[in-house]
């Protein structure tokens, strides 16, 4: 299946409201199987400087990008408006590892 990156970044002074739904997103992402996704990374974006979180980045695994989206419009941090930009655009995993998936030439 085909790998996909998600790549949000927060509206500006979003940390509250990113941290008022950390938890509900945090257990969100393990559903993700019922979306018909894989999570091979995850995690916050961070400011060079000051060590803010200032997004968040998704290598995830699906059949398709409709699948992909559809994860994504039910994740808590979506649902409270915290990015200010998505997107969602295939990746074709060239060198290094994410998990058990090989990198194809």
């Amino acid at each position: 299946m085909p790998l996909y990156c998600i790549h949000g970044l927060d509206r500006p002074g979003a940390g509250a409201l990113r941290a008022e739904h950390y938890a509900t997103h945090r257990a969100f992402l393990e559903t993700s199987a019922d979306y018909g996704v894989t999570i091979h990374a995850s995690g916050p974006l961070m400011s060079d400087g000051d060590e803010q979180m200032i997004g968040s980045l998704f290598i995830v695994e699906a059949k398709n990008e409709a699948d992909v989206r559809a994860f994504n419009a039910a994740d808590p941090f979506a649902r409270a408006n915290l990015w200010i930009s998505l997107s969602v655009s295939r990746f074709h995993l060239r060198r290094g590892s994410v998990g058990d998936i090989t990198p194809q030439n």
